[in-house]
C-alpha cells in the first residue's frame, strides 16, 4: 500500500505539490484566525451569591443566611459543589457547576432558586449575584493620585464612584469595576443621649423622622386655565441644614424639637475595614477592572 502511494506520488508530482501548497495556505489562514487565550482559564464554572446582613455576627449570618442558601443551592441542576462562607455582616455562597456548563445558563438557574429561598431570609438581608467573570478576569488595576494636594481621599473616591466607574463600565466586555481605597462620604447624625432623655425622645423616633423627611410624594393634577398642573411634594434631604430642621416632637409650650436640637449633624467617612496603598507613598483611591467571562482573547 505504501509502495503504491509512493509510486503514485512520483507519477503525479504536480498534484502532490498543488495539494501541499493548498494545505500550507489553509494552515497559515487557520493559524492567523485562531483565537488565543491571553491567560488560560482553568477555573470551574461558578456563580457567586453575596448577601449583605449589616451589623450581624458571623454565627448569626451562618444560621440565618448562609445555611438556607447553601441547602437550597444543592438542588440547582448541574451544580456539583456548593461552598458557603460567613463573615461579619456578609455571606458568600459559591455554586460550582460541571465543566462545559454555559455560565449564563448557570446564572439563570441560580437566580431561579434564589427567588425561592428569598422568603426564608431576614428582611434586612440583601442578596446579589457576583459579576459574570472568572478568577482570571482581574485584568487591570489603577489608582487615583492627586499630586497637587487639592483633593482629599473622600473627593478622589467620589470621583471614582460617581464618574470614572461608570465610564469604565461602558467599555465593551467589562463586567465589573470594583472601587477600593479612599473614604466614602456619608451624612452622620451623632445623637446626644442626655438631650434625648430630657425631651423623652426614643432613638427609633429619630430614625422614623429621617425616613419620612427624605422622600417625595406625587399626587393628582389640577386643571387651571385649561392647563393641567401636577401636584407633588418635594422632600429629598440635600444639605446638613435639611437634617437639622427635621421635626421630632413639640414641647408642652408648643415649641418644635428638631434633630439639630438633640444631635450633631456632620459629613464624615464611612467606617472602613481596610485601605489601599500605592508604592509606600500613602493611601490612594482606585479600582479594579474585571473582564466578562470568555471575552479575554487575543488574535496573533
Amino acid at each position: 500500500m505504501i509502495a503504491k502511494l509512493i509510486r503514485w506520488s512520483i507519477t503525479n508530482r504536480f498534484l502532490v505539490l498543488l495539494a501541499t501548497c493548498m494545505l500550507t495556505a489553509w494552515g497559515v489562514w487557520s493559524l492567523s484566525r485562531t483565537p488565543l487565550d491571553a491567560i488560560p482559564d482553568l477555573s470551574d464554572v461558578q456563580v457567586i451569591i453575596r448577601t449583605s446582613y449589616p451589623g450581624q455576627a458571623p454565627q448569626i449570618v451562618e444560621n440565618q443566611v448562609t445555611y438556607p442558601l447553601t441547602t437550597t443551592m444543592l438542588s440547582v441542576p448541574g451544580a456539583k459543589t456548593v461552598r458557603g462562607y460567613s463573615f461579619f455582616g456578609d455571606s458568600f455562597v459559591y455554586v460550582l457547576f460541571d465543566d462545559g456548563t454555559d455560565p449564563y445558563w448557570a446564572r439563570s438557574r441560580v437566580l431561579e432558586y434564589l427567588n425561592q429561598v428569598q422568603s426564608r431570609l431576614p428582611a434586612q438581608a440583601r442578596t446579589a449575584l457576583g459579576p459574570d467573570a472568572t478568577g482570571v478576569g482581574w485584568v487591570y488595576e489603577y489608582a487615583l493620585v492627586d499630586r497637587t494636594g487639592k483633593m482629599d481621599l473622600s473627593q478622589l473616591r467620589a470621583l471614582q464612584d460617581w464618574f470614572l466607574k461608570y465610564e469604565l463600565k461602558a467599555v465593551p466586555n467589562v463586567s465589573e469595576v470594583a472601587s477600593i481605597g479612599g473614604m466614602v462620604r456619608q451624612y452622620q447624625i451623632v445623637l446626644d443621649p442626655d438631650k434625648l432623655r430630657a425631651y423623652g425622645i426614643p432613638h427609633s423616633r429619630v430614625i422614623e423622622a429621617v425616613q419620612k423627611a427624605n422622600q417625595e410624594t406625587g399626587g393628582s393634577v389640577l386643571e387651571l386655565g385649561e392647563a393641567e398642573y401636577m401636584v407633588r411634594a418635594s422632600g429629598y434631604i440635600k444639605s446638613l441644614d435639611d437634617f437639622r430642621n427635621v421635626p421630632l416632637t413639640t414641647t408642652e409650650a408648643g415649641v418644635p424639637v428638631r434633630i439639630g436640637d438633640v444631635a450633631r449633624i456632620q459629613v464624615g467617612p464611612e467606617m472602613r475595614r481596610g485601605i489601599a496603598e500605592l508604592n509606600g507613598e500613602g493611601e490612594v483611591a482606585g479600582g479594579v477592572i474585571i473582564m466578562r467571562s470568555g471575552k479575554m482573547r487575543l488574535k496573533p
